[in-house]
């Protein structure tokens, strides 16, 4: 009995297999631990082991692969077609192994422990920027009870606290001034441990030279240049500018049908993390490249003209995505392109 695909179901504690054979007959079901997985595949010969793109899935992949696998990671809404009627851990372990094996099946690249690595220190930073957020909306909400209100700005918050701290009001009683006292401690060690990461960041960015590349381009800064070659890894994957933006959710949703196209919005699938760092980045380096005699100050101009300015910044995101894509596959850095002598 030869095993051909070895399709695995991965589950906090316990994971389910499935083995199909060449002609896609299913030849083995079993459970198994994650510490007993590694054993269960290793004593299979060289063959493929499917898995959805999820939490391990990466560190188990390149397990796999040392043990002479060939690993393919997919995502999970391209193997729930695949899923038959009630559905349980055995058949989507048989799912899994079944999609795997499908001609046109889109799959993940497993990543390496240095692209782990580098997308746990964004991870971490963006938690302590989303917890810097709650702790700024919570002294903002602290001040509003009792009547004060402060412009929007981290820095104006900042000004306003310290006025507040210095000669409090009569409406703040004493337990509120030493509250907000606390809030602002925690906030300063907030500061300083995102710009520990921030650091960090900019040091592994200045080492790489695709992040350097990546950085020539207008709006990419060392967070996005370290967030994309984390993310993509190795840019070939890609045939196109266009797939590294559509897997993105940079593209326009289609709704066609009877031959007649229709564009929405954008479909937002893929990473939102790179996502909104690119919009971002596109926003900041609008108003620059707007102003510049070049294909793309021109382009801009044309969009603004007809757009709303919300739309062109995520156009340009869009574009700023596939020029990393031609700068990562090129491997050269980004120049403005000129226009043509009329």
């Amino acid at each position: 009995m030869k095993v051909s695909v070895i399709g695995v179901d991965l589950g906090k504690n316990s994971c389910s297999l499935a083995g199909m054979d060449e002609t896609g007959r299913l030849v083995f079901r079993k459970r198994a631990s994650r510490s007993g997985l590694v054993e269960i595949v290793g004593k299979h010969p060289g063959c493929m082991v499917a898995m959805e793109a999820c939490c391990g899935a990466h560190h188990l992949g390149r397990v796999f692969a040392e043990l002479g696998h060939e690993v393919r990671l997919m995502s999970p809404e391209y193997v729930q077609p695949y899923v038959k009627a009630q559905k349980n851990d055995d058949r989507d372990a048989e799912a899994i192994a079944e999609a795997a094996t499908r001609p046109t099946m889109r799959f993940v690249p497993v990543k390496t422990q240095a692209q782990s690595d580098l997308q746990s220190l964004h991870r971490a930073r963006e938690r302590l920027v989303g917890d810097r957020t709650a702790l700024i909306n919570h002294l903002r909400a602290l001040l509003l009870e009792r009547g004060v209100i402060v412009a929007k700005g981290r820095a104006k918050l900042a000004r306003e606290l310290s006025d507040v701290l210095s000669n409090p009001a009569p409406e703040l009683s004493s337990r509120i001034l030493l509250l907000i006292e606390d809030l602002v401690d925690d906030w300063n060690r907030l500061d300083a441990r995102i710009a520990a990461f921030d650091k960090e960041i900019v040091a592994v960015a200045r080492a790489d030279e695709a992040m350097r590349r990546l950085t020539s381009i207008p709006g990419i800064g060392p967070i996005n240049a370290t967030a994309l070659v984390a993310a993509i890894g190795d840019a070939s994957v890609f045939t196109k500018g266009r797939d590294l933006s559509a897997w993105l959710g940079l593209v326009p949703k289609q709704a066609t049908t009877g031959g007649k196209p229709r564009l929405l919005g954008i479909t937002k699938r893929g990473n939102r993390y790179l996502r909104k760092n690119l919009v971002h980045g596109a926003r900041a380096v609008l108003p620059k490249l707007a102003a510049q005699d070049t294909r793309i100050g021109d382009w801009l101009r044309g969009m603004l003209a007809r757009n709303h300015k919300n739309v062109v910044v995520v156009a340009l995101a869009n574009k700023l995505a596939r020029i990393c894509w031609a700068v990562l596959t090129g491997q050269q850095a980004f120049k403005h392109e000129a226009k043509p002598a009329h």
